[in-house]
């Protein structure tokens, strides 16, 4: 007999294999000895009682033998001679289209104007040492995209778009822990995603298909109103009818491209604020209810939502035991991330706090038309610079001086390695964002127990939550609703906000591709 249970456990008793079957034996109210094995299907953590409990679900086979999991097939096959379709970005939403293409029988071709992983990191090491943005190569340009190096986080809310389980076997396929397929917030870790990106480029060119690094497209070829073919800086035009656009969301040289070509682009609304770091000790006092985190409850953390002034105000991706890392994309700009390690063990909580904005703050200051706010969001990023003091130092308050309005006499230790720098986050956010932001920190420190603390620092600017422009396609064809064979795709066309939404979005053009290729 097969049966499905759940279980809420201690952690100590969760993370103890060897006497698992007895809980699971008593809750099937039968003899352990019956229990010939079982599958784990998610785990999760409720913390809402003093006592955190992991909960279990799982597949119990009782008195018959136990079956495996059949084994993940992607459904790759040789496509060296087969029809191609170029794919610009080698974001998860390019990766993810390649691999699907492949399934499909179409050669994928990836232009990614970045370098490969392993060559990332020297660019990388410039920005955290040195202060200094290589434009092509960043926290946001090249290899794997924004996700490569800054946290992996598995998580969405997008199950109606699509096969997110699909999308965790593959990352599983390409070399993510098991665990991401049964965590309720699974998450790889950036010390582990180059690897598994890595892995997919390889099995993507063993296919037949193309990767093509610091490759930049600088033109798109039309005839009449039909994609034709595209340009890259170094002067090689590839033909082709179909080009799936997945560049990202801070790829505004595209944006602009496109708006110089008459391609139609919308401004879009998104959220601005900044990056606030917590000591680790102090989100998992307020979450488990204790002094001390349990060793076996994983690092706490939080997700906070509230309305302020008629604007909504959230925290984004929140990065327990993590690291800020500078994420700007040019020269003279600051932008702040976070992202963890596997083990999410640094000292440190970061999440970003944002307060929604819309063309009505664009106006303000004269911004309009489609690229509004994308300027909006480039005005904000380069006063952080400034303010800041160059080579990429941030400005920073500790949190209750924010909120009082008085310049931080002396910061915190922080894990954002180019530095911080004591400055009024006032002189940095538009006046009606730094007042809802007040508010909200404040309504937060009443929802979450020593979140409102003066040894939280608040870091400027989280600026790239999400596009500043939508690309507008045809909701059944997936195409640009002007361009026939240009399918605006993922995070930079406004139609995902995180790693499996812009996988997902991805298959979902390729499948769409191959309907016309």
């Amino acid at each position: 007999m097969k049966k499905e249970i759940t279980l809420s456990l201690l952690p100590a008793d969760a993370a103890d294999e060897q006497n698992l079957t007895k809980f699971i034996a008593k809750e099937c109210e039968v003899v352990p000895a019956k229990i010939s094995g079982y599958h784990l299907l998610k785990r999760s953590i409720d913390a809402r009682s003093q006592q955190a409990k992991v909960i279990l679900q799982l597949s119990v086979f009782i008195d018959e033998p136990a079956k495996a999991i059949p084994a993940f097939d992607p459904e790759l096959r040789n496509v060296s001679n087969a029809p191609h379709t170029v794919i610009v970005g080698a974001g998860p939403a390019g990766l993810f289209a390649a691999l699907k293409l492949i399934s499909l029988g179409i050669k994928p071709i990836i232009i990614e104007r970045g370098k490969d992983v392993r060559n990332r990191r020297r660019d990388l090491a410039a920005i955290n040492k040195e202060g200094v943005v290589n434009p092509e190569s960043n926290y946001c340009f090249g290899e794997g995209g924004a996700g490569t190096y800054s946290d992996g986080k598995l998580y969405t809310r997008s199950t109606k778009r699509g096969n997110v389980q699909r999308i965790l076997q593959l990352f599983h396929y390409f070399g993510a822990s098991p665990e991401i397929l049964y965590d309720a917030h699974p998450h790889i870790g950036t010390n582990k995603l180059p690897q598994i990106i890595s892995a997919m480029r390889e099995q993507i060119i063993a296919c037949g298909g193309e990767v093509h690094f610091d490759t930049k497209l600088t033109g798109i070829l039309l005839e009449g109103d039909t994609i034709k073919g595209i340009k890259t800086a170094g002067g090689t035009t590839i033909l082709t009818n179909s080009v799936i656009l997945a560049t990202g969301h801070s790829a505004r040289d595209i944006f602009t491209l496109l708006h110089s070509k008459g391609i139609a682009i919308e401004c879009k609304p998104f959220a601005i604020g900044v990056r606030i770091e917590h000591p680790q000790s102090i989100v998992d006092q307020a979450q488990y209810h204790c002094n001390v985190r349990d060793p076996f409850l994983p690092p706490a953390s939080y997700s906070l939502v509230t309305q302020v002034y008629g604007r909504g105000v959230f925290s984004f991706c929140m990065c327990p035991g993590g690291i800020i890392a500078p994420a700007a994309t040019a020269p003279g700009e600051i932008v702040v991330n976070g992202w963890s390690p596997s083990k999410r063990n640094n000292a440190f909580a970061n999440s970003g706090t944002v307060v929604a904005v819309d063309e009505k703050d664009f106006a303000k200051y004269q911004f309009t038309g489609p690229l509004a706010a994308m300027h909006y969001q480039q005005m904000v990023e380069q006063r952080s610079f400034v303010i800041g003091g160059g080579k990429l130092v941030a400005p920073a308050q500790r949190m209750a001086d924010f909120v009082d309005g008085r310049v931080s006499p002396a910061l915190p230790a922080c894990s954002y390695l180019p530095g911080i720098h004591s400055a009024k986050i006032s002189e940095v956010l538009p006046p009606d964002i730094n007042a809802a932001l007040k508010k909200a920190v404040v309504d937060f420190g009443k929802k979450m127990k020593g979140y409102f603390t003066n040894e939280a620092v608040l870091v400027a600017t989280e600026s790239r939550t999400s596009s500043p422009v939508r690309i507008p396609r045809d909701k059944d064809s997936l195409q640009h609703t002007q361009i026939k064979g240009l399918y605006p795709c993922a995070e930079g066309a406004g139609y995902a906000g995180g790693i499996v939404s812009a996988a997902i979005d991805g298959e979902r053009c390729a499948a769409a591709v191959s309907m016309y290729v």
